[in-house]
């Protein structure tokens, strides 16, 4: 009998995705799994739309607000399945993302090993989704990775990994002291206690793009950066505990570094304490640099102005590409039945 894969759906409202989210789990062509939605007390409808699923291999329940990482942790204590599946509530799985990676299982025979995927950005129509390979979509040993990951400034999504149970327990419980950066965080454990990342190209998910409403979304939020350093710091701490090495501490200092902007200047405080994590892997920060199309506002008006106004206009232009996005489906809806005969991702409502 194949093994049972568990499809983990955190939902905090997302009324508006989760029925093409579960629709995309429910559509696995991998043979045995169960769906387990948990919903973080949502204020919009996002419990009843899910309930609407509820069925035999689909389990939907509600906790009190505790934020991402307990409502995981929580949907984890629930599973039954031998491999997991993380999904974002507004997230999708192409039809065969599951089975590709179970059939690369088969294939290496070690529950040790961690399974990714191929991931693209949409904003409402996923059959447009942009797929960007980095320097981590390949198969990598979990020093290489980590090393990787910081000095490249890349990341892989969450629904991309499929986690063995062995090496999901090994990791632990996912860190609620973070607002944002969690899976971050929580795979970088699972990587320590693997034997490697296997990359399986041919399986892919697909992100949506939702600007300042996304979970990594820090803006101005002072709890955000706060979990951001930490999460910071903790990245730091488990590739040196791998390798403490030359190349390792140049990669830290980029890491930082390419962060720095976060917190500068409105958090002194945090921009010395990384400045003194600068000193300890044998660097110096510079002050970040706004891009050119910002610099001028910066030598009238002073770098908060400036980055405010980089962070505004970025905010208006994702909105408006949203906006764009959605309306364009009117004049696409006739593909919808094409799409759903060759398994692509059918257009979100």
């Amino acid at each position: 009998m194949p093994p049972l894969v568990s499809i983990l759906i955190p939902a905090y409202n997302a009324e508006n995705w989760i029925s093409d989210t579960l629709e995309s789990a429910l559509q696995q062509s991998w043979p045995r799994k169960e769906i387990i939605v948990v919903d973080d007390s949502s204020t919009d409808n996002t419990f009843a739309v899910a309930r609407g699923f509820a069925s035999r291999s689909v389990s939907v329940v509600t906790k009190p607000n505790g934020g991402a990482s307990s409502t995981r942790n929580k949907a984890f204590s629930l599973a039954q399945g031998e491999f997991i599946q993380w999904l974002d509530a507004d997230d999708l799985l192409a039809r065969d993302k599951i089975e590709k990676q179970m059939r690369a299982f088969d294939e290496a025979a070690d529950k040790r090993i961690l399974f990714s995927s191929a991931w693209g950005r949409f904003l409402h129509r996923p059959d447009r989704a942009e797929f960007t390979p980095t320097s981590i979509w390949c198969d990598l040993k979990p020093v290489e990775w980590l090393l990787r990951k910081l000095k490249d400034n890349v990341f892989m999504q969450t629904g991309v990994w499929l986690v063995s149970r062995e090496l999901s327990e090994a990791a632990g419980e996912w860190d609620t002291r973070l607002l944002g950066d969690d899976d971050g965080e929580y795979f970088c454990r699972v990587l320590l206690a693997s034997n490697g990342v296997r990359f399986v190209p041919d399986a892919k998910m697909f992100y949506r793009r939702s600007g300042n409403a996304s979970l990594s979304y820090i803006g101005t939020s002072n709890k955000k950066l706060e979990a951001q350093f930490l999460s910071m710091q903790l990245h730091i701490r488990y590739l040196r505990s791998l390798e403490d090495s030359p190349r390792v501490r140049d990669a830290c200092l980029t890491f930082i570094q390419d962060w720095l902007i976060q917190f500068y200047p409105e958090r002194p405080d945090l921009v010395a304490e990384l400045g003194k994590w600068a000193e300890e892997l044998g660097g110096r920060l510079e002050a970040p640099r706004l891009s050119w199309k910002y610099a001028w506002i910066g030598k009238l008006f002073g770098f908060p102005t400036a980055k405010r106004a980089q962070m505004q206009y970025n905010q208006y232009k994702s909105s408006v590409l949203r906006r764009w996005d959605k309306a364009a489906i009117r004049l696409d809806g006739g593909n919808s039945s094409r799409r759903r005969q060759t398994g692509q991702p059918q257009h979100i409502r």
